[in-house]
């Protein structure tokens, strides 16, 4: 008579044995610790997975039906991520998906601002049954993509500060497209001495956006004067108000700004307003977002309008994909921009 025999439950022991390593290495790893050698933890990782272990967290999460999926962002309140996050959220009530947001704190610090290692939150997400994890205008560093790699952990981000590598899925818009738009609408209005207020400086679409400011320029027989181009810093408002009057120190004043983002062009408006410079009178302003503040400041901001809710819906359709092992046409997607005229901008005083 045939029985039935229980398979014996994988042990951390005997997945040290097949790795060729001590238990206690083995529990480092599965514990997220650090000091482990890669090689060593590679070839630990392929021993767990070979062997379908589960650490105790894992089996009592793995009853759970639903998907959770985690998404961090540098700060909560910006208007450019409230959009974002709604296009997600949107998407994640379609889809049947349990969101999860974490705030780093100021976008410059990245990633390495977490309190945990890299090796410990991607453990904690693959022990928690996480789908992976969506990152918006964050910077994202290389030891944290090497832990979610092990581990098979899907990642997408959103306007990234740092450039991707390749294997990474990244989302945005036509940022240098829409900075030569921005540009050639002040151009078009007549304005010549256009000055670029940025954002981070070396985030990659900033860098965009002042290229493709820099691109309308040449194009339309204009010289790149550097005095006009204005590092802020960050993409706030203090940056517009820095901005601005850095720039009305010069002796041949710009009649026009473009503002990389609807926050910094809100700097703009508020400070000219301390400064008594009229808009569109004597200063024509154009921001980059198309945020729902830009449309409603005094006066409506004219803006190069991003399309930040079907942003979050593709990075989160994206993510979800690949954690179905789906293979995915393209790993960068760019939506295109437009530029929404409103009362911001104007032919240049005589």
């Amino acid at each position: 008579m045939a029985t039935n025999v229980r398979p014996e439950k994988t042990t951390l022991a005997a997945v040290a044995l097949q790795a060729g390593v001590s238990t206690p290495t083995v529990s480092k790893v599965v514990n997220g610790r650090e000091d482990v050698a890669p090689e060593t933890r590679a070839r630990v990782l392929a021993a767990l997975e070979q062997a379908g272990y589960q650490s105790p967290l894992q089996r009592r999460t793995a009853t759970k039906t639903s998907t959770v999926v985690e998404v961090v962002v540098d700060v909560l309140t910006a208007a450019y991520t409230v959009e974002v996050l709604d296009g997600i959220l949107q998407f994640a009530a379609k889809a049947g998906v349990e969101v999860l947001i974490s705030a780093t704190g100021p976008a410059a610090s990245g990633m390495a601002s977490t309190a945990q290692s890299p090796e410990r939150r991607a453990q904690r997400m693959v022990d928690e049954g996480r789908a992976g994890m969506i990152v918006v205008t964050s910077a994202f560093g290389e030891a944290q993509l090497q832990a979610f790699r092990r581990r098979k952990l899907p990642v997408v981000v959103i306007d990234p500060l740092n450039p991707p590598p390749a294997d990474v899925v990244s989302v945005g818009a036509t940022n240098w497209a829409g900075g030569k738009s921005a540009t050639e609408h002040l151009l078009e209005l007549g304005h010549r001495r256009i000055a670029y207020i940025g954002g981070i400086e070396q985030a990659e679409c900033n860098q965009a956006r002042l290229h493709g400011y820099m691109a309308a320029l040449t194009a339309h027989g204009v010289p790149v004067d550097p005095q006009y181009i204005v590092s802020g810093g960050r993409f706030r408002r203090d940056s517009g108000t820095a901005g601005l009057q850095a720039l009305l120190k010069l002796d041949q004043r710009p009649t026009a700004i473009f503002a990389a983002s609807d926050s910094i062009a809100l700097g703009v408006l508020g400070e000219a307003a301390r400064q008594g410079v009229r808009i569109p009178e004597q200063l024509s302003l154009i921001g980059f977002d198309g945020t729902i503040q830009g449309e409603e400041s005094v006066p409506a901001l004219t803006s190069v309008s991003q399309p930040l809710e079907e942003m979050g819906r593709t990075a989160l359709r994206s993510l979800l994909r690949q954690a179905r092992g789906e293979v995915l046409d393209s790993r960068r997607v760019e939506l295109a921009t437009q530029v929404i005229v409103r009362d911001s901008t104007a032919p240049p005083a005589a």
